[in-house]
């Protein structure tokens, strides 16, 4: 589990990470969720809901040390452009410097994600929920889909021995999610649920058509959609 921590936020100190380390990368969602709750409730007791929204915002930034955001930033870059080759996209996504889609993305992306926090009330069943779900979808992709670049960030993660724990881990951490989504605001926080999936599977099939697979970028991405999304669910007004 240490090694998940290390790998999905700036907690846990250096740790190696496996084929094994995504099998708790469910419950260390579930953990970011409800901690990103706990700071939500108490921002929401002293600040007005916007800046409340903001600093919950900021709280997961921080937790994450940006990795996924920077994932967004550089898949956006390598996936959006009309570039020639799969080459040339997997270059731009792993050229450290940041592009106008890369920046476009990422600004929509935080302007979205505080607007629907400021729109309805605290739930950190809800956050982690989609926080579940996110790094659910994170660790199938993971084991399960084309890694298109065999030296990078994830690398560790792929193989035979490490594909085995496709259906334990998704199925486990889709579960737990969607207990805490119908917990959190029954068939509305499933709703939720489902467009957090539908988000990341999105990215995940642009990096299909563009790179034949995916990267620890399209990973980060992912998770990031999945969130945005799912919180877009719940602030509908259906």
């Amino acid at each position: 589990m240490r090694a998940a921590v290390a790998f999905l936020t700036v907690l846990g100190g250096p740790a190696r990470p496996n084929g094994r380390t995504v099998a708790w990368f469910p419950a260390v969602g579930t953990a970011i969720g409800l901690a990103l709750g706990g700071v939500w409730w108490l921002s929401a007791e002293i600040w007005p809901p916007l800046l409340a929204a903001a600093v919950v915002v900021a709280a997961d930034l921080a937790i994450t040390g940006l990795l996924h955001v920077d994932g967004l930033a550089d898949s956006a870059d390598g996936l959006l452009p009309p570039l020639d080759s799969r080459a040339r996209r997997l270059a731009v996504m792993a050229d450290p410097s940041t592009g106008a889609f890369g920046v476009a993305a990422v600004a929509a992306m935080l302007l979205l994600r505080v607007g629907a926090l400021a729109s309805i009330q605290p739930d950190a069943l809800a956050l982690a929920a989609i926080w579940c779900a996110s790094r659910t979808l994170m660790a199938v992709a993971a084991l399960d889909l084309t890694y298109s670049r065999p030296d990078g960030l994830a690398s560790d993660f792929v193989g035979p021995d490490a594909r085995r724990l496709v259906w334990p881990v998704g199925l486990g951490g889709m579960v737990l999610a969607g207990v805490l989504a119908a917990l959190a605001g029954g068939w509305h926080g499933l709703a939720a649920l489902a467009a957090a999936t539908l988000g990341a599977l999105a990215v995940l099939w642009l990096a299909h058509r563009r790179i034949g697979g995916f990267t620890g970028d399209v990973l980060g991405a992912a998770a990031v959609t999945a969130e945005t999304a799912g919180l877009l669910a719940l602030a509908a007004r259906v």
